[in-house]
């Protein structure tokens, strides 16, 4: 179906069939897709939140690759015109029989079904990286963290759970670079906000500082009501006028990690009331690092894009 069809087409599905939101995450290997996106879902629960990994399309296995002239950043090396049909799909509430990649062994596994939620969540290297499969979304992210950070994601995780070592990593990076300027980070400027989890600039915070995070929020969707969480002279967040790559004007929310959790957590339960009308707290699941770390930025952008989903629902 063309791209410029594709939104009307969702706009006259039965009203008795389920459309789903569509959240789309993406962002260079190791750039933290999952953590963010599992949080969202835990958050929501398996009743109303489904997650696909659009990495799963890939069209050979690890061993195979190893024999081809591009990686699997490459377009050529996943099947996008598969993901493509079953984002349209997903979009339109149908279940979708699909491929499983296993990132642990590198091995090719037997598709699985996956029943549309009230919730789509999905993740990957190129789910923004065709017109077709940008207009089966209603919120769609980018993940930029630094490259020299993004690194240091990745040889931790290849080498703790994928079996690889340092220098195979490194030599992976390298000849991935090419490929990820070509096709991974182009998805950037598609994206209805920006995340970069990095240290504050010119600040020399002591080790183990937790990450701040910047949000650039682009006008392409409705954003929260930000201007009374960001003032008061609280430290946890501030909301400031920028620019973007292309010169527009953006708004620039950053988040701080150095600033004290009783702090954030005052700013996490002012979003929440704008996200779900009661007095309960936030999800205890957001701002989960894994091993029992916590994000308070991580977990206020979590309640950010939690926000979104809900917001696009209702």
């Amino acid at each position: 179906m063309p791209h410029k069809q594709m939104r009307v087409h969702r706009a006259a599905v039965n009203r008795q069939a389920i459309r789903p939101v569509m959240l789309a995450i993406a962002g260079d290997s190791a750039a933290g897709k999952t953590t963010l996106s599992t949080g969202l879902a835990e958050a929501l629960g398996p009743d109303r939140s489904t997650s696909v990994c659009v990495d799963d399309y890939h069209r050979y296995d690890r061993l195979e690759r190893k024999g081809l002239p591009f990686t699997a950043l490459h377009p050529d090396c996943n099947y996008v015109a598969i993901m493509e049909q079953h984002l349209q799909q997903l979009a339109t509430g149908q279940p979708i029989l699909k491929p499983v990649y296993d990132h642990a062994t590198g091995l090719l596994g037997r598709p699985e079904l996956v029943e549309p939620r009230e919730f789509v969540i999905v993740e990957g290297l190129l789910p923004l990286h065709t017109k077709l499969a940008r207009a089966c979304f209603d919120i769609t992210v980018y993940l930029s963290p630094p490259e020299e950070i993004r690194r240091q994601w990745k040889i931790a995780r290849d080498t703790r759970k994928r079996g690889n070592t340092v220098d195979g990593v490194l030599a992976e990076l390298e000849r991935r670079e090419p490929e990820a300027e070509a096709f991974i980070r182009p998805q950037r400027s598609h994206a209805d906000i920006v995340v970069r989890f990095a240290p504050i600039d010119g600040r020399d915070d002591p080790p183990g500082t937790p990450l701040s995070a910047e949000l650039l929020l682009r006008p392409t969707i409705r954003h929260p009501d930000l201007a009374g969480v960001a003032g008061g002279g609280q430290r946890a967040i501030h909301l400031k006028l920028a620019r973007d790559g292309d010169g527009r004007p953006v708004d620039a929310l950053h988040i701080h990690g150095y600033v004290p959790r009783e702090e954030s957590k005052m700013v996490e339960k002012a979003i929440w009331s704008q996200v779900k009308a009661d007095d309960g707290d936030p999800p205890d699941t957001l701002g989960s690092l894994g091993g029992g770390e916590r994000s308070e930025p991580l977990a206020i952008t979590q309640l950010l894009l939690l926000y979104h989903l809900l917001e696009a629902g209702s």
